[in-house]
């Protein structure tokens, strides 16, 4: 009998040997065959996620983000335990013990799943595994995915220590509302970093790898706790908090961003705007689109916050102006249904989801708002962000009277008399407060529109080229189309100095005596006939005349003489155009460019004829603190030195490339004084020297004004985006030049100015400004006028010729009188108050094209 039950006792063994011989073969074999072919693990110790960029302002201040994948990266060492014990509590407590596999998990998930009768199911991944899914393999539910990535993380954790695994995990990891990695759920749900989070907060966050859209703080708060609180639990279990600590934390209620518990982190930064958005266009060139959205680079803007806000609030009240008083009422063209007016919290509700493109939220002092009743003369409205009050808030009759409601079929109403006239019920309007009690307190709002004239400003470092303001339009949010940079637009007038600045170069002086007399040309499009603004000839007059006074027919025959190739080079020279067509109308600002190109070459004209590129940004680095771009190359001398003498700042030593002569520079300069001075923008009032010319196109499709002092160039431009006339006394010196003035007036205050130096190489000399002649020097007089010429410049086109550009002379016309202007016209106030002479209507005649004053 015992020999009979020990040999079934050994045939049962022999045959569970053999069992587990096959078994543990099969396996392996299994294992082999699934082992070749496999993803290489060692790529995760070169893991380069998709990392947020950010874009800081010149005092360190993060004003804008960009990304695909919404992830801070941190390194491990930076994660407080309390967040990684969070994390591993809630997905893999055996994880500091075991190698990439929990065997007793998958025991103990198989078991639960058969007691359940495979209702309970329960992952037993391992965070290794759930790391070698993520980047190595796929997301399949599969025997084939298990098992390579059982074989993975057996290989990554004796490649790679426990530290780096975390590290990869707790930064990858998938946590809802576009969040990746640990760091940028933390701002996401509760906009605080990983070391202002509470055990509770902590906690939440490692509830959320398990499904995130199944643990939305809002949509299922309840659940959310409950796993929470597991978490919690499992932190106390193993032995990462004390019971009271447990104990106090689930009880905490579940508070988050989404929940409107928290602001959310991008309300604390400015609304994006066209400066921001302009390094997102011109950096994803340089760097690509995959490096800039997930490169974490670090990028630090040129611009100044102070003289952006002043840059935007100077151009939009000059647009506003401007389109106030066309008096025509064209709303916003939103609506709120009338059954969702009666509740608060619904009308509410749905001013907020009215898209910003229809009601922009980034224009300083206006607010998206909803009629609620129509009165007998006034209307009542709701205001987004502006509590309701006892009497309510209210339009009156006397802020509508100015315009005329725009009608569906094109035509306008009569003039509004009482709110009604404009706003129905449930109209989405714009709204700012215009005066104020005493305390403090709104008593009168009034409407407001976006203008459908736009425009553009932009500021400029002459020296260095530092944008330190742009502003591509009145608003980002309902136009992201950026008129500083990627508008073409006819600069008309404002192209001329390059004209005048070739022929200076020609041998020309400030003094040369050029013919202001009628012009025609013979163009396949038939007969041109160029003209003045003011519609008359003056004769022979000086050069610096034709710039002050922005003559037309003196610049054609200055571009005549010395030829168009000649201007068409000095254009592409200093970046205008690229290229530029040599056609006679050309010379007047014909053909198209941007602002960004006539900023930079107005700033060769200040900085002493010396190449300047315009740059938003200063500096670049990459996700390493690397360096990988810098804008300025200069060197500095001194800064080694620990003491510098008294008195004495170090030196900067710049090695550009200079574009023109410095004194032809200089000489430009003086002549542009003189344009503000006596000329087209005397309308400039600013306590500091002010150099520049306005530009006003054919029939008053485009106005500009570009400006500098001693450091800082401006540039201001006006027009409909697709192309129409201004209407009469549309002109640069009357709609840029007081928003060059509302700037310059700020920046003044922060940068300064001084008068423009002569440079070396170049001699004094006095003429009569309005003859031309040579004068003695102790000559004194209004009509003395100091140039500063080279040596040699007052030979060919100096003293005592004439210059006729090979068109008739106009022999029977007189000199220009000592005192005459072009500003014989019609006398008009200008939106700021000041009193302007606007010339008769001229054109171009046939060619209808370039500049006009």
């Amino acid at each position: 009998m015992i020999r009979f039950v020990l040999s079934s006792l050994g045939g049962l063994f022999s045959w569970i040997v053999t069992a587990v011989f096959f078994a543990a073969l099969t396996l392996g074999a299994i294992f082999w065959m699934y082992s070749r072919n496999l993803p290489s693990h060692e790529q995760l110790a070169q893991y380069t996620p998709k990392t947020i960029s950010r874009i800081y302002n010149g005092e360190g201040r993060l004003i804008d983000e960009f990304a695909e994948e919404r992830r801070i990266f941190v390194p491990v060492s930076e994660i407080p335990d309390l967040v990684k014990n969070a994390f591993v509590s809630a997905e893999d407590k055996n994880f500091w013990v075991h190698r990439g596999y929990d065997a007793r998990g998958m025991v103990a998930a198989a078991v639960q799943a058969v007691k359940s009768g495979g209702r309970d199911l329960r992952g037993a991944s391992t965070i290794t595994q759930q790391v070698m899914k993520n980047f190595l393999l796929s997301s399949d539910r599969s025997v084939e995915r298990k098992i390579k990535e059982l074989i993975l993380a057996s290989r990554v954790e004796e490649a790679l220590s426990k530290e780096r695994i975390l590290e990869l995990y707790m930064n990858e990891i998938f946590l809802g509302q576009n969040s990746y990695g640990v760091a940028a759920a933390a701002q996401t749900y509760f906009n605080k970093t990983l070391s202002e989070l509470a055990p509770h907060e902590a906690a939440t966050l490692a509830a959320m790898p398990a499904a995130p859209s199944n643990f939305h703080p809002v949509r299922n708060k309840e659940k959310l706790e409950g796993r929470r609180n597991y978490v919690l639990r499992e932190m106390w279990q193993n032995g990462y908090i004390d019971e009271a600590t447990y104990e106090s934390e689930r009880q905490q209620p579940v508070r988050s961003v989404q929940n409107g518990d928290f602001p959310p982190f991008r309300q604390a930064l400015p609304p994006r705007d066209y400066f921001t958005d302009e390094i997102r266009r011109q950096l994803s060139k340089t760097f690509g689109q995959e490096e800039f959205f997930g490169g974490g680079l670090t990028i630090r803007a040129t611009v100044n916050p102070d003289m952006q806000r002043a840059a935007a609030k100077a151009l939009q009240d000059a647009l506003e102006k401007y389109d106030r008083s066309q008096g025509v009422w064209r709303g916003t063209d939103a609506t709120i249904a009338a059954d969702q007016l009666g509740d608060e919290a619904t009308w509410r509700a749905a001013l907020a989801a009215v898209p910003t493109d229809k009601a922009p939220r980034d224009i300083e002092g206006w607010y998206p708002a909803v009629v609620l009743e129509l009165g007998e003369d006034s209307a009542r409205i709701g205001i987004e962000g502006i509590e309701e009050d006892g009497d309510g808030h209210w339009i009156p009759a006397e802020d509508v009277t100015w315009a005329k409601k725009l009608k569906d079929d094109g035509k306008l109403g009569p003039k509004a008399k009482r709110a009604s006239d404009l706003v129905d019920l449930g109209d989405v309007v714009l709204v700012r407060a215009v005066t104020k009690d005493e305390d403090g307190s709104f008593v009168r709002w009034s409407l407001r529109q976006v203008p459908q004239v736009e425009g553009a400003f932009m500021a400029m470092d002459i020296n260095t080229g530092r944008v330190i303001a742009m502003q591509g339009g009145f608003s980002y949010q309902a136009s992201v189309f950026n008129r500083a940079t990627q508008a073409m637009r006819q600069p008309g007038s404002n192209f001329k100095p390059f004209v005048y600045a070739a022929a200076l170069d020609k041998g020309f002086t400030p003094a040369t005596i050029v013919v202001d007399a009628p012009i025609e040309v013979n163009t396949p499009q038939g007969l041109w006939r160029p003209k003045n603004a003011s519609n008359k000839f003056y004769g022979p007059t000086p050069m610096r005349t034709g710039l002050e006074q922005s003559r037309n027919l003196m610049t054609v025959r200055i571009a005549q003489e010395i030829g168009m190739e000649t201007v068409a080079q000095y254009a592409e020279q200093f970046g205008v155009y690229n290229p530029m067509s040599p056609f006679l109308a050309n010379a007047l600002g014909a053909q198209e460019t941007t602002m960004y190109q006539i900023v930079s070459a107005y700033a060769m004209f200040a900085n002493g004829g010396q190449r300047v590129e315009p740059t938003l940004v200063d500096r670049v680095q990459d996700r390493w603190g690397r360096t990988v771009y810098r804008h300025d190359q200069r060197v500095c001398e001194d800064c080694g030195k620990e003491i510098l003498a008294e008195g004495l700042g170090p030196r900067i030593r710049a090695e550009r490339e200079q574009v023109i002569n410095p004194v032809t520079a200089y000489q430009m300069v003086s002549m542009m004084e003189g344009v503000v001075q006596r000329g087209s923008g005397s309308g400039v009032n600013l306590p500091v020297p002010v150099a520049g010319k306005t530009g006003t196109t054919n029939d008053a499709k485009d106005v500009w004004f570009t400006g500098f002092t001693s450091n800082i160039v401006a540039s201001c431009y006006m027009g409909y985006d697709q192309p129409r006339t201004l209407g009469r006394g549309a002109y640069g010196g009357t709609l840029c030049v007081p928003v060059f003035n509302a700037f310059m007036t700020e920046a003044i205050k922060e940068y300064g100015g001084g008068r423009f130096k002569a440079p070396p190489g170049g001699y004094w000399a006095k003429f009569n400004r309005y003859t031309g002649e040579r004068l003695s020097d102790d000559a004194t007089g209004d009509f003395v006028q100091a140039e500063y010429l080279r040596e040699g410049q007052d030979g060919m086109f100096g003293l005592g010729l004439i210059v006729d550009g090979g068109f008739a002379m106009g022999a029977n016309l007189p000199l220009f009188a000592q005192g005459e202007t072009d500003g014989e016209g019609t006398e008009i106030i200008t939106s700021t108050g000041e009193r302007a002479v606007i010339p008769k209507k001229a054109d171009f005649g046939t060619l209808s094209s370039g500049g006009l004053y």
